[in-house]
This record gives C-alpha cells, structure tokens and sequence, in this order.
C-alpha cells in the first residue's frame, strides 16, 4: 500500500465523516426547529421519522455488496450527504423550509446508512486483522471528536450568530459549514481511500452468497426470539423519549415549565460537556465489559442508563437557575446513558451468535433503530399533554420495562469477558 494511502492518512478522517450526518440528523435537528419555532409534538414526530432509514438499512445492506465496490458507495454517499446538507441550508430561508429541510435530512439519513454499511465492510477488506485491532479505537475516538464538534462547536457557533441575525440565516451559515466541510471530504476520500483487490461486488463472504430471505428468515427462528425483540425494542423506552425533548426543555421558557437557556449554553451543556461524559460512559462501559463480562454489569448499566432520568424530573421540579446544576444533571445521565449502552450493544452481539451473526446484527440494529423511533415519534404529544414535569415523570416510568425484562434474558456469564489472546473488542458508539 503505497505511503499516501496508509490507514492513518484515511480511517480518522472516515469515520470523523461518519458521524457528521448521524449527529445533525439526530440530535442537531431537533434543536434547529425548536429554535424555529415547531411545536414539540411536530419535532417529536417529524425527527423520529427521520430514524427509518436505519430501521430499514439491513433491507438494502445486500445490494452495498451485490451492486458497486464500498469504495464507490463511501465516495458516493459522502457526496449525496453533502448535497443534502446544501439542500437543508438552502430550505431555511423560503417559506416552505419544514418540508425541503425534511426531505433533504431524510435523504441525507438514507444515504447515511448506506454509508454505515459501506464504510464497516470496507474498513474489514482494507485492513488486515492486526491492523483491525490496532485502528479499532482511532476510528472510535474520531467519530467521537465529531460528536463533540458538531453538538458542541457547530451548536455553539449558530447560537452565537443568532445573537447578530435572524436564526434561520444563523442556522444557515451552519448547516452551510457541515456541507462544505463534508463536500471536501468527499473529495478528498475519492482521491485517498485505497483500493483494496477484495473490494469488488458481488460480495466475498459465504454470508453474501446465501439468499437473503433465508438469513432474515432464521432471525426469526431464533430461541427466545419474543423476548430478544422485546429486550432490544424496550431497553431504551424512557431514553427515547427523553433525547427528543431533552433541549427543547433546556431552551423553554421559564413559565412554559422549561429552563430557559439560551441555545450557545445548550451547545456547551448539552452538546459539549454532554456528549463528552456519554463518550466517557461508552468507553468506561466497554473496559468494564471486557474485564469481567456482560452478565456481571448487566443490572449496573441498566441502571446507569434508567436511574439518572430522575435528574430530568427534578431539573422541571425545582427550575434552577445554576447553569452548574442544570449541566451536573446533563452530565449525570448522558455519562449513564454511555455507560448503560455499552451493555446494550453487547447483548446485540450475544443475541446474533450462531450462523448468519453478520446479518443477523445487522437485524439487530434495525429494531434498535425501532425501538428508538417509534417511542420518540408520540413523546412530543405526551409532553404536550402532560407538561414537562409530568413527561418526565413517565419517562422515568417508561424505564421500568427494562428491569423487568433484565430478569429473564439468559446471559453466559463469559460473554463480553477478553481473553489474552483476544484483541480489544470493537467500539461502542
């Protein structure tokens, strides 16, 4: 492999790419149409649609291998998302911004989950399996940096234009900078990414040449298979709701039951030195994990993930106007809810053993993707329903589901468990 083209010159920049859809479709979106005025029954809904092309994704994940290299679905994709932030920047400032910016974030989503599928395979045919085990936490800690500097930096830097203009022009020199910014990575990966001789379509596993019916069939098949659904559609049934009301109660005003910040403290609360404590959570999770196994900290990461939700129910209680308590609460259950899904992520992996496990975790994710979408499209009506205070009351409710469920599912008590020999195990993000 030529020097230019070492893993170091194209996997930190990959998955940096990787992350910047996901977080502005995810999270980034719903602070943008609170900030633009959307009730929060509309941004509820309208954001958690915006989840089913990764519910969807193991539907296609065949065609990434059958049609096309990864390396031309990576390029390809990154420059589709590009020109769909584009198409959110230019939606925001015409009349008709709800429709055009939605369409364009769904296309973008679709095109991000392609890109997940892609860049996953090619990051196995490129690299050799120490060079797998060497770049497993490089990739982590870029997609993770991006996490930050979008949540964080992006965030911060529409709230501080919108001091000085309209939000939606704000709003717009930021989703401006994702597109650039994500435009000439695309091109730089055209130019960059190798080209690995195993990377051809059709697919070279054995998995690839089994009809994809059967494989998705015998997911089904599964022993237990009614409580590994309900298991993975439930264990985030209080979280989900929260993450899609979560800022627009940091922004609410005072009198309508929410805390009143302003949308750069949000960034730095919520979107800095939160999601740096949920990336804390994730690594501390997985270190834990790998020492003792998934069955010994099952019922501590449930709790992590459940238990901090009450700091929501206080924050709408007690209104404090100490940035310092609103950001230690934020703080507390985003580093729970990193904690909490590491042993999530994990038990996916141990519900995918067998024959098919590649497909059939690519199953696993899309019920995830579910379990994360469906909850969050009616949080918005309960919250509007309910109030703040009383929303959060029931997400801490909604948790308790998990618990339950946490009683029954089988566990080996050495999954999870890394022997010597073993390398790191793959991230958690």
């Amino acid at each position: 492999m030529p020097a230019a083209r070492s893993p170091w010159f194209w996997i930190p920049t990959l998955y940096f790419f990787q992350a910047i859809p996901n977080v502005l479709i995810v999270t980034v979106s719903v602070l943008l149409y609170t900030e633009l005025g959307l009730s929060n029954p509309e941004i509820a809904f309208y954001t958690s649609l915006l989840y089913l092309p990764w519910v969807l994704k193991p539907l296609w994940s065949p065609a990434v291998e059958l049609l096309r290299t990864r390396r031309w679905w990576i390029v390809a994709m990154q420059a589709l998302i590009a020109i769909c932030l584009g198409g959110v920047t230019g939606s925001l400032g015409g009349s008709s911004f709800l429709l055009w910016s939605l369409l364009s974030f769904w296309l973008a989503a679709f095109a991000s989950a392609t890109h997940d599928i892609a860049a996953d395979g090619f990051y196995l045919l490129a690299l050799r399996q120490d060079e797998q085990a060497l770049f497993v936490g490089i990739r982590s800690f870029f997609f993770r940096l991006a996490m930050i500097s979008i949540n964080g930096g992006l965030v911060v830097l529409a709230g501080e234009l919108g001091r000085q203009m309209p939000k939606p022009a704000a709003w717009q020199y930021a989703f401006g900078l994702a597109a650039l910014a994500s435009g000439l990575l695309a091109l730089y990966h055209s130019r960059i990414l190798p080209f690995p001789a195993s990377d051809r379509p059709g697919g070279q596993t054995w998995e690839a040449r089994i009809p994809f019916l059967e494989v998705f069939a015998s997911f089904f098949r599964k022993p237990g298979i009614g409580l590994i659904l309900a298991y993975i559609l439930l264990y985030r049934l209080g979280e989900s709701q929260l993450v899609k009301l979560a800022q627009p109660f940091l922004k609410a005003p005072l009198a309508e039951g929410g805390l009143g910040l302003s949308t750069t403290q949000v960034g730095l609360v919520y979107g800095t030195f939160g999601v740096g404590a949920l990336v804390g959570g994730g690594i501390l999770g997985g270190i834990a994990i790998s020492l003792h196994g998934l069955k010994r900290w099952i019922w501590w990461m449930v709790a992590a993930i459940n238990v901090p939700n009450l700091g929501y129910v206080l924050l709408a209680w007690l209104q404090p106007n100490s940035i310092w308590a609103v950001g230690a609460a934020v703080v507390a259950e985003q580093f729970g809810y990193g904690f909490g899904f590491s042993a999530f992520m994990m038990y996916l992996m141990y519900a995918a053993r067998g024959a098919h496990q590649t497909a059939h975790y690519a199953i696993g994710t899309g019920f995830m993707a579910a379990g994360m979408m469906l909850p969050g499209m009616i949080s918005g009506w309960i919250q509007s329903q309910t109030g703040y205070l009383w929303f959060f009351v029931w997400v801490v409710i909604a948790t308790i589901p998990a618990f339950v469920l946490t009683a029954f599912i089988p566990l080996d008590a050495e999954f999870g468990k890394r022997r010597p020999e073993q390398p790191d195990p793959d991230e958690i993000s």
